[in-house]
């Protein structure tokens, strides 16, 4: 199995994307620490995961809060001895959907806490631990939203531009420790976060579609297995890519 016995930290682990990763790499070895804020969602991942016969830790978590990011990285080596990958998976989408002057700051700010300093928060950790041993992979999670204008999100676009550029940042400062940092851009992936998007606008369900050259949304499937290869060894050769998994929108 491809992760066998390795140690593996995901946020935003309590539904979607983040949750069927941690499955993934327990069915294919992986020993999982899993956290989010969302207790009952994480609970119900835990529950999943025992079925694989792997050590599972779950830490409820606020990625927004440095104090507590450094405790549970502190708490993963305490139990696990290393961290071989991890996965920032941890996001949020802006409540409000106006242009930018209109823009309320308490979305900028809670939004660019969750999503930007929240992988700030959670690389400087994790990357600290991982030099000490001398390799590790990170995966960071942007969006086709950091490689292009979304309209009306500009907080949203902000903080997933500045996952590229710290995921870039932080691949050429940690090659020379064996570590490889990329980022992952989903296109709108079937998940309880485009859920909530479309039950504040249902119209868009059939708009945005049209916008993907293949034809279809993507699922948490095609992004894990974006993920999944971003942390094996037969991507041992690549590192600083922000990898578009979008159906060709971005093209």
């Amino acid at each position: 199995m491809r992760f066998q016995d390795k140690v593996v930290f995901i946020t935003g682990a309590a539904s979607g994307i983040g949750r069927d990763s941690a499955i993934q790499f327990a069915k294919e070895g992986g020993h999982v620490a899993i956290a989010d804020w969302n207790v009952t969602g994480l609970e119900e991942t835990k529950k999943l995961l025992n079925e694989y016969g792997v050590q599972v830790q779950s830490f409820q978590l606020d990625v927004s809060n440095y104090d507590q990011v450094a405790q549970v990285c502190k708490q993963i080596t305490a139990d696990f001895g290393r961290l071989d990958i991890a996965l920032n998976n941890a996001g949020i989408g802006a409540v409000n959907n106006f242009r930018t002057a209109e823009h309320t700051l308490e979305d900028w700010d809670r939004v660019i806490a969750v999503n930007q300093s929240g992988v700030f928060y959670c690389m400087k950790e994790e990357l600290a631990i991982m030099a000490l041993q001398g390799s590790g992979a990170i995966v960071n999670i942007s969006s086709i939203a950091g490689l292009r204008a979304l309209p009306r999100q500009i907080a949203y676009v902000a903080s997933k531009h500045a996952v590229i550029g710290m995921t870039k940042t932080a691949s050429s400062e940690y090659a020379k420790f064996g570590i490889r940092v990329n980022a992952v851009c989903p296109v709108f992936t079937n998940s309880p976060m485009l859920e909530s998007m479309f039950s504040l606008r249902e119209d868009l369900r059939s708009k945005l579609v049209h916008t993907i050259p293949v034809g279809r949304y993507g699922e948490t499937s095609d992004i894990v297995n974006a993920i999944t290869w971003l942390c094996d060894d037969e991507s041992s050769f690549i590192t600083g890519l922000a990898l578009p998994v979008d159906g060709g929108q971005t093209a």
